[in-house]
């Protein structure tokens, strides 16, 4: 009987839960080595969390307090008591829309990461691909990092191209972009759970075990 503890996965989120979807269908497929721990959103009606109820998964809504944009203080303490309490060894922001600070950082480093719609550094911040759109380049994509106190700023884990066509409209342009998202994500989560990448100050090496 393999006694071995299996890798825990904590997922925050703010909306339809489109990449939390993903991960957790790759982890039922056992494409992710890891189970789902938990699923916390600071918005009480978020998809996010009756996405994964369909799923038998624990989850909570945790009141973001005060802010508009990052968690008070109460709200982060109880963020990450519930991490903790629910023993996860990496927590994945499926569309977070709040900013974590030192603190929540400090206490989980190196064990947050991010999926963002470009390919950092270019364009970071908010609607990316229209950013992408307005610049005029001919690629964009999707870019998993870890997170750090900057915004989009941390050492990178995987990067997708996704090209701009003739006649793309932002919202075309996003829903590849989204595509592209949900092939990627599971991957690096996949890849971390299984130990296969290193952070070297601000560069990871991922390493694909042998087969």
């Amino acid at each position: 009987m393999n006694n071995e503890k299996k890798f825990r996965i904590g997922v925050l989120g703010s909306g339809k839960g489109s990449n939390f979807v993903a991960i957790a269908d790759a982890c039922a497929q056992g494409k992710i080595p890891a189970e789902i721990a938990v699923v916390i959103s600071d918005v009480a009606e978020a998809g996010i969390l009756a996405r994964a109820r369909e799923r038998g998964l624990r989850a909570e809504f945790i009141s973001p307090g005060k802010f508009r944009t990052k968690l008070d203080d109460d709200a982060e303490r109880a963020f990450i008591d519930t991490l903790q309490n629910a023993k996860v060894d990496l927590i994945v922001l499926a569309g977070f829309m709040r900013i974590l600070k030192g603190e929540f950082l400090r206490v989980f480093a190196n064990r947050v990461i991010n999926i963002h719609p470009s390919l950092l550094p270019a364009f970071p911040g908010l609607e990316s691909w229209k950013q992408a759109l307005d610049y005029g380049v001919k690629f964009t994509g999707c870019t998993v990092h870890f997170v750090d106190q900057g915004v989009d700023t941390g050492p990178i884990i995987a990067q997708q191209t996704v090209p701009v066509l003739a006649g793309d409209t932002p919202e075309s342009l996003h829903v590849r972009i989204q595509k592209a998202e949900w092939e990627l994500f599971p991957e690096a989560v996949g890849a971390l759970a299984r130990g296969e990448v290193q952070v070297q100050g601000r560069q990871t090496i991922w390493k694909p075990a042998q087969a």
